[in-house]
């Protein structure tokens, strides 16, 4: 019997600051060229990584997808020869989404998702998205969605239901001020959510979170805390993120995939 693929795949925790598009996308490229670097073959990118989630700069400074901030991650993952996933402030018309992007080795959009399952406060800031974000890449099927799409394992289940190998998931994790991670440390509701789609479907999940202040919206004065996780096939923590609002990070780890369904 063949093995199922393994991947290498890097977990890109950066520094999201909000309203400041340029600085965001040059860190954001600076991790794909690191990871590159690395040998990874993919890299998962935070939520929101061009304005910050829930700027009060979205419904200013969103673009279109494809747009110029597309692009440039599209050059980047062309250049390296890379996938990238990654999420991205997008205007369409008069609606501003959150949403995400998948470019395979080539530059190519493969898959783009807008996010579902936002919380109710920042359904002020954000349309909801309609369909889910599942394409055939040159590493094989995968499932896109967004920080809490994956919150209940509704929607990571029809994703694996479709036949997608590996979900990604571009995360923007925040907790408040007085938040101790010493004595509840972060992640466990994810992980449990996660398992529940591996026990299902054999399949390997990865969530990043960007690390950074919360500046605007419901959750302004919160941090984003990183603590990035990839489970494998097996249900368990194959690599995690360091937790912190400085907590800038680049973690490599090898996944296997799940079966094809070709």
């Amino acid at each position: 019997m063949t093995a199922p693929p393994t991947v290498r795949l890097a977990m890109g925790q950066m520094l999201v600051e909000a309203g400041v598009p340029e600085a965001n996308l040059a860190r954001a490229e600076a991790m794909i060229a690191e990871a590159a670097a690395q040998g990874a073959q993919v890299i998962v990118l935070p939520e929101t990584l061009d304005l910050g989630w829930t700027a009060a700069e979205a419904a200013m400074l969103a673009e279109t997808i494809p747009g110029e901030r597309c692009a440039r991650l599209a050059r980047a993952a062309e250049h390296h020869q890379i996938m990238v996933a990654a999420g991205l402030t997008e205007r369409a018309g008069d609606l501003v989404y959150n949403s995400a992007v998948l470019f395979d080795r080539d530059g190519r959009v493969a898959a783009t998702h807008r996010k579902i399952a936002e919380l109710d406060f920042a359904r002020q800031s954000y349309a909801t998205g309609t369909s889910l974000g599942v394409a055939d890449t040159s590493l094989g099927r995968v499932g896109l969605a967004i920080c809490a799409d994956y919150w209940t394992p509704t929607l990571g289940l029809a994703q694996a239901a479709m036949g997608s190998q590996i979900l990604l998931s571009p995360s923007a994790w925040a907790v408040p001020q007085d938040f101790d991670n010493a004595r509840t440390p972060y992640g466990d509701e994810w992980m449990a959510s996660y398992r529940t789609i591996i026990d299902a479907h054999d399949i390997p999940i990865v969530g990043v979170s960007n690390v950074g202040h919360i500046t605007s919206g419901g959750w302004a004065g919160h941090a984003c805390i990183g603590a990035s996780i990839a489970m494998g096939r097996n249900g368990i923590v194959a690599a995690r993120g360091p937790f912190g609002a400085r907590a800038e990070a680049l973690v490599i780890v090898d996944l296997e995939l799940g079966k094809s369904s070709s």
